[in-house]
């Protein structure tokens, strides 16, 4: 996927800035808030002296099919280290497949 038709709210980095679509299949549905780095990891010192609350609070909306195959596919501390900005999340292969795959489902 490119990131050349990332609209500008694609990636809130708070729960005030809710986009109308999914951040990365782009469907119109109901969004949930998913952190950047995890909240599990926040407590464990690389994250808390190297990263301030701000940026461990940061987060993108996305869809729920597209929240649950991040979940499926890694674990937290996966995410938190590898996968801790939208660049990253789109620019994996199997995730990409994911997205791709989440974009041709139904809408409800």
């Amino acid at each position: 996927m490119s990131l050349d038709h990332l609209p500008d709210n694609a990636s809130a980095n708070s729960r005030h800035k809710r986009p109308p679509t999914c951040c990365l299949c782009f469907r119109e549905l109901a969004l949930t808030f998913h952190h950047l780095i995890p909240r599990k990891v926040h407590r464990r010192s690389y994250f808390q002296k190297n990263y301030n609350r701000e940026k461990l609070n940061e987060g993108i909306f996305i869809c729920r099919t597209c929240h649950k195959g991040i979940h499926a596919l890694y674990d937290e501390m996966t995410l938190a280290r590898q996968f801790n900005s939208l660049e990253q999340l789109r620019q994996d292969e199997e995730l990409a497949k994911h997205f791709a795959w989440s974009a041709k489902q139904k809408q409800i």
